[in-house]
This record gives C-alpha cells, sequence and structure tokens, in this order.
C-alpha cells in the first residue's frame, strides 16, 4: 500500500485507463444539480475528496467468491496484513488479550457479544485489523505538521491520512500558515472553554460521539453537556439504528433486544434480516455455524447473498481448519427488493393467520391475550393485505413467503435479528415494529430461545444511549441526573445528527465537539455537510488517527489525541479499565495492554474533564476527582442509571453483568402495559420507471470510514472502490456491460441531484431495481433532507439513482 506523501499519494488515473474514477462530490463547480454547499471556496479544509484510498494497485478485477467465510481467507488476510503493518509481534501479543475477561480489552470493532464460554481465541478478521490499525508505530506529530499545508493534506486519500499513524500531541490550526501546530493540553482545553462561555446560549454547541466512547466517558460528556445547558447530543445511533430503539420503545417499552447470546444457543429458528455479518458482526459466524450444527432453521433475508449467509469455516475450530471442512449457515435465503422486507413480514403474518383457522396452535392465542394490545386491528390489517401487493413490494413469491412462514410456524422458539439493512429506510421504524408484530404472533417474547435481536454495530454504540448520549432524554433520566449531580439539566430536546448538520450550515451552532469517528465523512451530503463544518466558529475532535474532520473544520480547530482501546489509562489512582456495553446488554470491564503511543496523550474521559473545567469554572461537578478513580465515575453512575446498581461490583463478576431488560420479563412499559401490535400500511418501495434504488453498504476489508484495501474479497472485487452492483438485465437494459464506466445521479425529495462520474458497473446478483455501493464514497448521492419522518436516519439505503453510460464513455 502506497504511504508516500504529495502527488503519488493523492488520486490517480487507474491503471487500466478507464477514467479517473472522480470522488464523490469532484464535480463540484457551481451549476445545474450540485449538492448544495458543494461551491464552498477552495483553500483549507476544501470540499472533502471521500475517495477511500490512494490508485489501485493493478487492474480492477471481479471473480465471484464461491469459498467459505472466514477459514483460510481470513486467516491468510490477517497474516498479510500484520506483516504489511509490521506488527507480527504486537498483533500477535493482542490477538491474546482481545475479548478476554481476565485482564484483557475489548475490541474496538463491532458490539457483537464476548462467548459466553470464556473462548479464549474470540476473535476475528476485522477485529485484529482494526486493533492492529490501532497498534501502529507509526506516529503523526508536530514534525508531520510542520511539512504539510492542510491545503496539502486535503488532497491526499483518506487511506493515506489514516496511514500516517497515531496522533501524538494536541493541534491547533493556525489560519495565517495553513498548518496544525502544538498547543499545550491547558491551552487547548482554555479555547475550548473561552469559546463555550462566549456563546449567546449553550444551544450553539453540539456534542458528537462515536460507538469507540467507553461508558465512564460518555456519562462524564452528556454531564458536562448538560450542566452546560443543552442537550444537543448527536451520535452515531442517530445515522444508524435509531429507527430500533424508537420502534422498540414503541412496541415493548425499551430501546433495545430482549434476547442474549445464550438465546441464540437455545433457539430453534434465526431470521437474520439486512445484516452482512462476515463483515460487520464476523463473531456471529460462530452463532450461525453453531446454530447450523444443532439443527436449527436459518433463513438470511437481504438483497445480496452475502458470504456470511453460505458457509462458514470458524478459525478458532483447528480441526475445521485443519480438514477444510465448511459448515453451513443458512438454510435458506430469501433475496427482497431494497425495502421490500416489511412486505415478507406482513406476508408471514398473513400466512400464520390464515393458517391459524385450521390450526390453533399457530398463534399463541393466550400470550396474545394477555400480554399485547391492539391484535384485531392488526389480524384486520393482515387480512386486508392482498397477497399480489406483498408479492409486488417484497420481491419474492408466494411461495417463498409461504415458507418463510412454514419455517417460523413449526419452530418452537424464534429470534429474529436485523441491522442497517432495515432501518436506514424512511419506513425503518415500521419495519422494526413489523418484526415484533410477528413474534408476537407466536409468543416469541419472554422466554429462552426467542425475541428481538438488533445488531449495533460499533463497538460501544448502545452502551453510549444507555449512558446518556441522548438528544431526547427522558424526564425520569433528567431527574435522578438533578438529584444525584446537583445539576439544572435542560428539559427540551436538543439537536440529533441531521438537525445538527443544518443548524451549523444555517449558523446557529458555532461549535462543534466530536469524540471519536470521522463526521465529514460518516454522514450524509458529504459537500453540504463540509460546508457546515467550515461554518463553525471552532470544530474540536478528539480521534487517535488523522482523518478527513480534520481538514474539513472551522474558523478556529482543535485535534485533540486520546488513548486507545489497546493502551494502558494510567491516572492517580492506578491503571484505569472502562466499561462497554455489547449489542446485546452485556456491560463488562476493558483495561488497555500496551504502553501508550506517546507521553502526551491523554484518556478521553480526562479530556472531557479539561474542557468541563475550563467550560464550567465555577461547577461543583468534581471532574479531577473523577479522572484520579474511574470507580468514583461508576459510583455515580449506579445511582443515576436504570439498571447499573452496584456498578463497581457486578461489572467485575465473570463476563460483567446484563442489564435488567423489563420486557424479557413480560414487564412493558408502554402507554398500554402491554406488548403493541402496530398497524403501519406496507410502502411502496418501487422505483419510478428507470431508476433504481440503491443502499450504501461497508466493503469487507474496511471498518466504518477506515480502508484498509481496495478488496472486498467476499464479493469477488480487487483493485476497486468506485463501483456500482447492479442486476445483469438492469445492465443490459442500459447498454453498460462489465466494467463499463458510468455516471450515477441521484434525486433528492426536493427535487435536486446530485453526481457520481466514471464509476465501474458490476453484474452482480441482486434484486431488479436495485443497486450497490461503498459508502462513504456514496454517501455523497444522500441528500440530507432525504431521512425518515419515522425516525431523523438518513436513507443510507434507499437513495433513488439513475445510471448512465459515462459520459465521452470515459
Amino acid at each position: 500500500m502506497n504511504d508516500s506523501h504529495g502527488e503519488q499519494a493523492r488520486r490517480a488515473p487507474r491503471a487500466d485507463g478507464r477514467g479517473t474514477g472522480a470522488a464523490p462530490g469532484s464535480e463540484a463547480a457551481p451549476g445545474p444539480g450540485t449538492a448544495p454547499g458543494a461551491e464552498a471556496a477552495p483553500g483549507p479544509g476544501t470540499a472533502p475528496d471521500p475517495a477511500a484510498g490512494p490508485a489501485p494497485e493493478g487492474s480492477p478485477e471481479f471473480h465471484p467468491y464461491h469459498h467459505p467465510a472466514a477459514g483460510w481467507g481470513a486467516a491468510n488476510s490477517v497474516t498479510r496484513f500484520l506483516v504489511r503493518e509490521g506488527a507480527l509481534a504486537s498483533g500477535a501479543r493482542a490477538i491474546r488479550r482481545m475479548n478476554h475477561e481476565d485482564g484483557g480489552f475489548d475490541c474496538p470493532g463491532c458490539a457483537w457479544p464476548d462467548d459466553t464460554k470464556g473462548l479464549h481465541l474470540d476473535i476475528c478478521e476485522n477485529g485484529i485489523k482494526h486493533v492492529t490499525w490501532e497498534l501502529t508505530r507509526k506516529h503523526v506529530g508536530r514534525d508531520f505538521f510542520a511539512a504539510h499545508t492542510v491545503t496539502e493534506l486535503s488532497g491526499w486519500s483518506d487511506r493515506d491520512l489514516e496511514s500516517q499513524g497515531r496522533l501524538t500531541e494536541p493541534m491547533v490550526y493556525d489560519p495565517e500558515s495553513d498548518h496544525y501546530v502544538p498547543i499545550r493540553w491547558q491551552q487547548a482545553f482554555d479555547l475550548v472553554g473561552d469559546v463555550l462561555r462566549g456563546l449567546d446560549s449553550p444551544h450553539q454547541a453540539a456534542y458528537y460521539t462515536s460507538g469507540r466512547l467507553g461508558n465512564e466517558a460518555t456519562f462524564l460528556y452528556q454531564l458536562m453537556a448538560r450542566e452546560l445547558g443543552t442537550n444537543n447530543l448527536p451520535d452515531c445511533s442517530n445515522m444508524c439504528h435509531e429507527a430500533s430503539g424508537r420502534a422498540l420503545q414503541a412496541a415493548i417499552g425499551t430501546g433495545k433486544g430482549t434476547a442474549d447470546l445464550r438465546d441464540w444457543e437455545r433457539t430453534d429458528a434465526l431470521f437474520v434480516f439486512g445484516v452482512n455479518a462476515a463483515s460487520n458482526a464476523p463473531r456471529m459466524l460462530t452463532a450461525l455455524a453453531a446454530a447450523y450444527q444443532r439443527g436449527a432453521q436459518i433463513v438470511h433475508v437481504n438483497p445480496l447473498v452475502e458470504a456470511a449467509a453460505t458457509r462458514t469455516i470458524i478459525p478458532h475450530d483447528f480441526l475445521q481448519m485443519a480438514t477444510f471442512r465448511a459448515t453451513p449457515t443458512s438454510t435458506r435465503n430469501l433475496q427482497v427488493r431494497i425495502g421490500g422486507d416489511m412486505a415478507l413480514l406482513r406476508g408471514m403474518a398473513k400466512a400464520i393467520l390464515e393458517q391459524s383457522d385450521s390450526d390453533p396452535k399457530a398463534v399463541d392465542q393466550e400470550f396474545i391475550d394477555r400480554y399485547t394490545a391492539h391484535f384485531a386491528e392488526y389480524r384486520a390489517l393482515c387480512e386486508a393485505t392482498d397477497w399480489e401487493e406483498i408479492e409486488r413490494q417484497s420481491g419474492l413469491s408466494r411461495a417463498e413467503v409461504l415458507a418463510a412462514a412454514r419455517i417460523y410456524r413449526e419452530a418452537d422458539r424464534t429470534i429474529m435479528s436485523w441491522c442497517l439493512g432495515i432501518t436506514q429506510h424512511e419506513h425503518g421504524v415500521d419495519t422494526v415494529r413489523e418484526i415484533v408484530n410477528l413474534l408476537l404472533l407466536r409468543g416469541n417474547l419472554g422466554r429462552e430461545g426467542a425475541g428481538p435481536s438488533p445488531v449495533r454495530g460499533h463497538s460501544n454504540v448502545q452502551g453510549n444511549r444507555t449512558c446518556g448520549i441522548d438528544h431526547r432524554p427522558s424526564p425520569e433520566f433528567l431527574d435522578r441526573l438533578a438529584e444525584v449531580c446537583a445539576i439544572h439539566p435542560p428539559r427540551a430536546h436538543g439537536l440529533d445528527t441531521v438537525a445538527t448538520i443544518k443548524a451549523m450550515h444555517a449558523g446557529t451552532v458555532k461549535v462543534f465537539v466530536g469524540m471519536g469517528g470521522n463526521f465529514a465523512l460518516a454522514a450524509p451530503d458529504t459537500a453540504y455537510t463540509a460546508a457546515a463544518l467550515r461554518s463553525c466558529e471552532l470544530t474540536v475532535q478528539v480521534s487517535t488517527k488523522l482523518n478527513r474532520s480534520h481538514l474539513v473544520h472551522g474558523r478556529r480547530a482543535l485535534i485533540l489525541p486520546c488513548l486507545g482501546r489497546t493502551e494502558k489509562d494510567h491516572q492517580a489512582g492506578g491503571v484505569q479499565r472502562t466499561s462497554v456495553e455489547d449489542s446485546m446488554s452485556m456491560v463488562h470491564l476493558s483495561v488497555g495492554m500496551k504502553r501508550p503511543a506517546s507521553p502526551h496523550l491523554l484518556s478521553e474521559p480526562a479530556i472531557i474533564a479539561g474542557m468541563a473545567r475550563a467550560a464550567l469554572p465555577d461547577s461543583a461537578t468534581p471532574w479531577e476527582w473523577y479522572i484520579e478513580d474511574y470507580d468514583r465515575i461508576r459510583d455515580t453512575m449506579a445511582q443515576v442509571l436504570d439498571g447499573f446498581e452496584d456498578f463497581n461490583r457486578r461489572v467485575r463478576l465473570p463476563l460483567g453483568f446484563r442489564i435488567k431488560q423489563p420486557a424479557r420479563e413480560l414487564v412493558f412499559r408502554t402507554p398500554s402495559g402491554r406488548a403493541e401490535f402496530s398497524t403501519a400500511p406496507l410502502p411502496d418501495v418501487i422505483p419510478a420507471p428507470g431508476t433504481l434504488a440503491l443502499g450504501t453498504m461497508r466493503s469487507h476489508d474496511q471498518w466504518n470510514t477506515t480502508i484498509y484495501s481496495h478488496d472486498d474479497r467476499y464479493r469477488g472485487i480487487k483493485n476497486l472502490r468506485t463501483l456500482i452492483f447492479m442486476n445483469g438485465d438492469d445492465l443490459r437494459e442500459r447498454g453498460i456491460e462489465q466494467f463499463d464506466p458510468v455516471d450515477i445521479t441521484s434525486t433528492a425529495k426536493d427535487g435536486t441531484q446530485r453526481h457520481l462520474t466514471g464509476y465501474l458497473a458490476i453484474p452482480y446478483d441482486i434484486p431488479r431495481g436495485c443497486a450497490a455501493g461503498y459508502m462513504p464514497e456514496m454517501n455523497v448521492l444522500c441528500a440530507l433532507g432525504d431521512y425518515s419522518t419515522q425516525s431523523d436516519q438518513p436513507l443510507m439505503k434507499h437513495v433513488r439513482i439513475t445510471v448512465t453510460p459515462a459520459r465521452g464513455g470515459q
């Protein structure tokens, strides 16, 4: 991988000579169809070039993947990665310490739960890559920033930016020289404090959180924001699983799933919707293989048949590895059209209800009568929905829907799991509620081996919400926070991610603080988001590595480098542990294993406390005392947060503890006191003639906006990211062949258009009318105004596009 600087590190023409592969937003010159904000003047922090890597090495290749997921492919990929990064020794040490309950650190990647049996190799390919990326010996300090202006760095690829290594000291932007220059920690804190205190209103600041922030830092962060007087706490959940939380809260009175990993080990049927497990939650493969081996039915529902939905070789199963014996991970795959999951679910419910006329055991009427509300209305809705409409909207035949319903009917215990393929739609909330409807029909709630199970993405994204990162906090939470912490938290709802971007663009939010992540690339409507960030008076990014968000900044900007999850956190009370919550509500401790990359790094709790003390000089909150010993933070959290009672003792138990879920005990905190059936009509998800529904996704060799290579092994792609996957018939209809360059245009709800040029077309097994491609490159196509009215989430999985041969054939 090319880590050089200057022209070679910038985006170059493709090796095959098929055009430049223009980066998203590259047609930013003013004119018809230009994305709002794209006409921002050039200069420091110009519109982000989300081309995620340097020019690919070699010509693009596409060879459909037919091998098992994980197995030797993962082992070889990890070995090559460790060698390339010069991390064979440190990587091996990390593997031995990752996801261990006895003094190990929690993987900073996905939020899949740790193995319940204390497995000593509870790791995966992407987790190892993620950790190795953090363990790099390469550093980015004052000498690097002295050698490169922000304008120059803005021309580098995102892959090259992150490849420079770990940030080592706090930096502040100097507009006169267009360089970041060193600043002392206290000076940085004072700058933040001065700007925050000088605002006309506390609501002129927003405090963003990515999923990597630990629970203790999360609690302090929301405490700081609320003591300052705002609930402007946007987070990555606003872009990912907001629909899940709102739907589950409305249906069963809790914003989380009720199933845990032990339920996965006991269920008779698993329905997995909109999940690419092999890349996004690879340790799920172990659970899928085990379920198949014990005879469970496993149904994957996704427009693409992903590698995880076929078969796998589990790397820590040495017999499988030695014999190359793969285990199937599915018993059926259903390729719904993009957005068609709700129609499938409605069809399954209709089939179950029709069967109940002759088979009373098809539905659990006793459960329904005792624990649910609005069943009669839901039954009438299902009966009124005709099969023709179900087939049309789902893209499946009636026979396929009935086969899925039969699997569900014959299973005594069923888990339904889902990810962003369900949530990032206009009707995401309705679809999650339809999942719950189907579970309620057969009493698959409140008992072992059953229930809803959303697959959260980033390591502690669920813990962030649990510990107070919520722009719509409940009055009960605010009451306890006020009583325990002796502050007066604001009661008005704050801004979520979409609203924050709009407010920055309008100038009503003047300060943006980002705790981790790469907001400039992760957010939708890339050019508009960039213009919004540049409109700020101050942007503060707390990070481990250099990324695009440091270059797309406000008039004043700080880079504050923090410890990574793998590093020891030394405070006055000794080496500290932090806690995280996985996607199934287990809370456990994590402790770093290695010396920090630089003596100038601070922990995230310490950085938050430093900013808080500077912004709130008269605060009675004992910020410095908290940082001396994180047990003190946890003692306060135990008094504020439901389910965290006796926190310090319970979190030290083997595997930690599970936060109590009332709905699992059939206690429903809903207006009716019961689980509530919903009665939403089916949405129309059929693309207009000549258009396609585009869903953005990660490649396999990628974690969020971090790109490890231009390869996507499980989809058979090599040396290419600027691509679009399309049905072969859709390509032929447009006169397009494999690797032909194409132009892609999205049309927003308001009629504005956004463009990508020179992308290469790949024929793929995907339903007609559907297309797929990689984020963050394609985020530019999702207009900021195209967000769900149900969840306020950007519609990343349902962008309306047209695809044509590239102008001039380039």
